[in-house]
């Protein structure tokens, strides 16, 4: 009977000193993917896509403009018969509302190429994060850049210097 409370006791004390080797680490993953060279050269790339596409949008707004204009000097000339001017003026309004929907375009494109090109990112640095946690044991990593996501972080370790070495970045 001794045998097994001297047992139960072992176990007891090892658990405890078990838990107390738990390691937590945290670093800031926003930060980490904006270091990585990839990134960098992704989001170069999204803004000469969106810079060209804004650039055509803008040439359509001042053609628009003149072609606009014109109308109301033609119409105010008298040039046009009524029939001619209901039809400029729908179909100024037609192109009025497809550039405006241009802007839609420019946003759903810019965010559909922009997740396009992260995710391949978020994965290898997501890759480096386990790989890192499971080599020096942490048992749980928390992301530091999602406000609010730790109340108490006691006995945490920033792991970005060993994540950032894993990936290449100095």
């Amino acid at each position: 009977m001794k045998k097994i409370l001297l047992l139960g006791a072992l176990f007891v004390v090892s658990l405890g000193s078990v838990r107390a080797q738990e390691l937590y680490g945290h670093l800031n993953f926003g930060n980490l993917i904006a270091q990585m060279p990839e990134a960098v050269a992704a989001n170069d790339s999204l803004e000469i896509l969106q810079a060209t596409m804004v650039a055509t949008g803008e040439a359509k707004a001042q053609q628009f403009q003149r072609d606009a204009t014109a109308f109301i000097k033609a119409v105010q000339g008298g040039g046009l018969t009524p029939l001619k001017q209901q039809e400029q003026q729908a179909a100024l309004e037609k192109r009025q509302l497809e550039i405006q929907n241009y802007e839609q375009v420019i946003i759903n494109t810019i965010g559909k190429k922009r997740n396009e090109m992260l995710k391949p990112i978020v994965a290898r640095a997501q890759a480096a994060i386990d790989e890192v946690a499971k080599e020096n044991g942490y048992v749980m990593v928390f992301d530091t850049s999602i406000f609010g996501a730790i109340m108490f972080a006691k006995d945490t370790e920033d792991i970005m210097p060993l994540v950032k070495a894993k990936l290449g970045i100095e």
